[in-house]
């Protein structure tokens, strides 16, 4: 996000420069948006159609409006359909939690992970796998989603000690946080083979074997926190220029900090919770997002919550493709593809500065 002069009467927010620069932006901006959502459509019909057992369209179509309990029906409608629709919670989850961490701290490297929430879900998560024997993805998300928010509780306490919760305290304290809580979860692992076997294939990363109680689960959760980050957009645009700046432009820094970390966590605690630690999503999409649009941060989380589904459901898809009849985790294909992607993305566009 560029640095705005103060020196002159006319200092703008980023999504507030002048009419020569921006004519034809907006309807530049909401077509690319419309396009990102048809591409989403697409990849949600492949995602439903493509697998282990190929299903064509037209039965797609029929299992979803006329379920006869056929293979091809149950596959769709009770195997997949959960799937996709989950991917697509995460999905924009992840991308509005790395678009808002990114801004909140000013750090174009951060991701969802960076104040220790997927290390508080991760450490929750294994605790009732080991302890309590919690096997079940709808019975232990509550923990990852309480592991999460005690973390990032702990990262905030630990980072506003001695005044206000700067970003530099945060992500210094986040890193703190997520490595004493990976220790421990490490420790556990090791001690509990039982544990070690059920922890592994959540932690690669995956939104298969998840039915539709994980997503009416972590859904509202979701949803609250996307609605809550529609709303900052022009908050944090503003807190961008400064914090006297924000001020006069009619934001309340610390009030527009402390809500887009509420959204983030929540966000990436859902998230992280449903499908496990997922990577590249929330660093990569963002930049993306940038790139396509610029700065203006209403924009960014806008195409921000439609490419992500998009990059985790083709990842979910190709990984079928690969490893048929079996598949690979979505979690294995977003770090095999988004690291290049993101290498290429960091070479061939400069990124804005936040």
């Amino acid at each position: 996000m560029t640095t705005a002069r103060l020196g002159g009467p006319t200092a703008k927010a980023p999504g507030a420069t002048g009419p020569a620069r921006t004519a034809g932006a907006g309807p530049r901006r909401i077509t690319g948006l419309l396009a990102g959502v048809a591409v989403l459509a697409a990849v949600m019909l492949a995602s439903v159609a493509i697998g282990a057992r190929p299903v064509p369209p037209a039965a797609v179509w029929d299992a979803l409006t006329a379920y006869d309990g056929s293979p091809d029906a149950v596959a769709v409608r009770d195997l997949r359909m959960p799937r996709t629709l989950l991917g697509v919670a995460v999905g924009v989850a992840l991308g509005l939690a790395g678009a808002l961490m990114q801004a909140l701290t000013r750090n174009p490297l951060a991701d969802p992970g960076i104040l220790g929430v997927n290390a508080g879900a991760a450490a929750a998560i294994v605790t009732a796998l080991s302890l309590l024997g919690l096997s079940h993805p709808g019975v232990y998300v509550w923990f990852g989603l309480l592991g999460a928010a005690g973390a990032f509780a702990l990262v905030y306490l630990l980072g506003a000690r001695g005044g206000s919760a700067s970003p530099a305290r945060l992500a210094v304290a986040g890193t703190a946080v997520a490595a004493a809580l990976a220790a421990f979860t490490s420790a556990v692992v090791l001690f509990d083979a039982g544990a070690f076997d059920e922890f592994r294939f959540w932690a690669v990363g995956s939104i298969a074997d998840r039915d539709l109680s994980v997503l009416w689960q972590v859904g509202p959760l979701i949803a609250a926190g996307a609605l809550l980050a529609a709303t900052l957009g022009r908050g944090l645009n503003a807190i961008a220029l400064g914090d006297d700046t924000g001020r006069a432009l009619g934001a309340r820094p610390g009030t527009v900090r402390g809500l887009a970390a509420l959204a983030a966590v929540i966000l990436a605690a859902g998230a992280t919770a449903a499908a496990g630690p997922i990577g590249f999503v929330g660093l990569a999409v963002p930049h993306a997002a940038r790139a396509i649009t610029g700065p203006d941060q209403r924009w960014v989380l806008a195409y921000s919550a439609v490419l992500a589904p998009i990059l985790l459901l083709a990842a979910d898809v190709t990984g079928r493709l690969l490893a048929r009849p079996g598949e690979l985790e979505a979690g294995v294909v977003t770090a095999l593809v988004g690291a290049p992607v993101f290498i290429a993305l960091v070479r061939r566009v400069r990124i804005a500065r936040l």
